[in-house]
């Protein structure tokens, strides 16, 4: 029997071959808002993989400074034209996500034009806090007329669907919690919707052959500000279908500059957080309605259908962990689905760093032109040396490319610093990277020897004709006066099982490793101080995690001591120096190193001698790093090979 996933189902008149979304995400691929060859290799290697229905996220149709795609002008309509075709050669349906911003775009851009920037920023700034109240309706119309030009551009394009945005300006003036206007177009429910449905209807009166699916942002008790509340989201639901909507896709309203409302990581909101709504508005209307929110794998998303909750369901980071979600359910292979694992690393913090959308998981993600595993010229006996994920990423490609690979691992486990990175408070999806690079490299056939550490020697006699040094890093340990005391601990032990420590704890150092084991310690009761160097505690921490460490620090009690240089380990404190170079004494029972890690080393003289090529990867390459270094520098050494 055909998974429901893969069955067909009718939109507006339209059949959409399966029920795989991907949902609109700013991708940053776009060139000066322009379609680009990086948006092109992204969004047909979606279509590619078997994704039903793709959404080009935030479509503007005015020239504004949203770093997006832009389709305000007929002569940006080829650019979508050639991207519909891609995509439609897959059979796969494109949708662009219409909106506009909480902000008087034409204003911004003469002061820009003017070079008064910081006049800009200013009115920018206030725009963003008072334009929802202050547009005139006029402007209001003005916009409507843009939006609908965009909409018939987009058909001239060949896209099939128009998606209108339920955040932004459009969310802002349905919010109670935005919205303080006095006129036709504030106060109550059908006042604060009045411009939605304006829009809706003058699209549907403009495009009448395109679906119209309505992004229908919903502010929940706990998230969210810029969209309907969820005591009125079926009411808004029903009219919206009686003017022309002919889907919807249910999701978390925004608009409180934490992405991690809409884009949750690990561990801050549940599986399927919003599954349960968006069943409450397919209950109320006759058209089909899209469900998003943490469904990680095949068997939830299944169930996400078979339980009435939703028609189609919406992954955006599970397809960019593994774009061929659709061609692996329909050979039969759903459990060799890459699982993303919600550390918005790659993704979501990239975006809010102005970088662009990618993946830690997947190399391919955003260079899908450039990156691709191709079948080996010459065929070669490859050892890989360590079987973390670096190693086992080297493993994965190099095997799928027809080499002989043999693994050595030294220890009795695979997946490395894997296997402590998720132990902390909220990080046990970390669990899945490691599972699945296990499965995947069993899958291609790499032969595993464990507990096993081959010297260069023993490898060039066994004919191995090249070697990846994948043997990882280990905890830095400096010498500081008394780091021999047996109160001093090592953090990746501790969150290994192998030390253990209670009472008061002082943890040195407060970067990722060391702020997660200091809350990983006060969750377990223990009095937890950060201690660290320089001016931050958790610099390099997730923007989307950072505001729950922070809360549950603040919950436990968690000290931060930045700015302090230790200068010796007691038996019953630690001695640091403040920045202004006052002596400061931090009593604990134990202390709990995490001040960085140094690359372990692989002695290569004998094949080097030999001639036989060794390349190093991941944290062994000279400087330790993080999953995304590991797993682009395994792929891109095996693809060398």
């Amino acid at each position: 029997m055909e998974n429901i996933i893969l069955q067909p189902i009718e939109v507006g008149g339209q059949t959409f071959k399966n029920r795989i979304m991907f949902p609109p995400l700013t991708t940053g691929y776009e060139k000066n808002g322009m379609i680009s060859e990086q948006d092109m290799g992204f969004y047909t290697r979606l279509a590619k993989g078997g994704a039903g229905y793709i959404v080009l996220g935030d479509v503007a149709p005015i020239n504004s400074f949203s770093p997006t795609p832009k389709l305000f002008d007929d002569s940006q309509i080829p650019a979508f034209k050639a991207l519909a075709d891609s995509v439609h050669a897959y059979g796969t349906k494109l949708g662009v996500q219409l909106f506009h911003p909480e902000y008087d775009v034409d204003a911004i851009n003469s002061l820009f034009m003017q070079k008064k920037f910081d006049e800009m920023r200013q009115r920018l700034h206030h725009d963003m806090m008072f334009f929802t109240d202050e547009v005139s309706e006029e402007m209001l119309m003005s916009i409507i007329d843009k939006m609908c030009a965009c909409a018939v551009r987009a058909q001239k394009a060949g896209v099939d669907v128009i998606q209108i945005h339920g955040d932004r300006l459009n969310g802002c003036l349905c919010s109670t919690r935005m919205n303080h206007r006095t006129d036709k177009f504030g106060g109550s429910l059908e006042n604060r919707v009045r411009f939605a449905r304006m829009l809706t209807r003058a699209i549907r009166k403009a495009v009448p052959g395109m679906v119209i699916d309505y992004k229908l942002s919903i502010v929940t008790p706990q998230r969210g500000k810029g969209g309907v509340d969820e005591a009125d989201a079926v009411q808004f639901a029903k009219w919206l279908e009686g003017d022309g909507v002919d889907m919807f896709h249910v999701a978390q309203a925004n608009h409180t500059g934490n992405m991690a409302d809409t884009i949750p990581p690990m561990g801050v909101q549940p599986y399927g957080f919003f599954v349960k709504i968006a069943g409450d508005i397919k209950k109320a209307v006759n058209v089909p309605v899209s469900a998003v929110g943490r469904i990680v794998d095949a068997e939830m998303a299944e169930r996400v259908i078979e339980s009435g909750m939703a028609d189609i369901v919406a992954m955006g980071r599970p397809l960019l962990a593994d774009p061929d979600w659709g061609a692996k359910i329909a050979a039969g292979k759903a459990c060799d689905i890459r699982r993303c694992i919600s550390c918005n690393k790659g993704c979501t913090d990239a975006i809010q760093n102005r970088q662009f959308l990618s993946c830690v998981l997947n190399a391919e993600n955003g260079y899908e032109n450039s990156r691709s595993i191709q079948p080996a010229a010459q065929k070669k006996k490859v050892a890989v040396l360590g079987g973390g994920p670096a190693g086992l990423e080297a493993a994965r490609v190099a095997a799928l490319r027809g080499h002989d690979v043999t693994l050595f691992e030294k220890t009795t486990a695979l997946g490395g610093q894997l296997n402590i990175a998720c132990v902390p408070p909220r990080k046990e999806e970390m669990r899945r990277a490691a599972q699945d690079l296990i499965h995947a490299v069993c899958n291609a056939g790499v032969h595993l020897c464990l507990a096993q550490a081959p010297t260069a020697q023993e490898l060039k006699d066994a004919g191995f004709e090249a070697v990846i040094n994948a043997v990882g890093a280990h905890s830095a340990a400096p010498r500081i006066p008394g780091i021999d005391n047996v109160n001093v601990a090592d953090a990746w032990k501790v969150l290994a099982g192998e030390q253990q420590v209670y009472g008061t704890v002082a943890v040195i150092g407060g970067g990722m490793v060391g702020c997660e084991t200091a809350e990983y310690l006060a969750a377990r009761g223990c009095k937890v101080a950060v201690i660290e160097m320089m001016d931050k505690i958790a610099a390099g921490e997730s923007t989307t995690i950072l505001p729950t460490l922070l809360e549950n620090y603040k919950t436990y009690g968690v000290a931060q001591y930045p700015g302090h240089k230790v200068k010796e380990f007691r038996m019953d404190a630690v001695l640091c120096e403040n920045k202004d170079g006052a002596e400061v004494t931090i009593l604990c029972d134990y202390i709990v190193l995490a001040m960085g890690a140094r690359s372990n080393v692989f002695d290569a003289a004998a094949l080097e001698a030999a001639n036989i090529p060794v390349y190093a990867v991941g944290d062994a390459a000279g400087k330790a790093a993080d999953i995304s270094n590991a797993i682009r520098t395994g792929y891109d050494t095996a693809c060398q090979l």
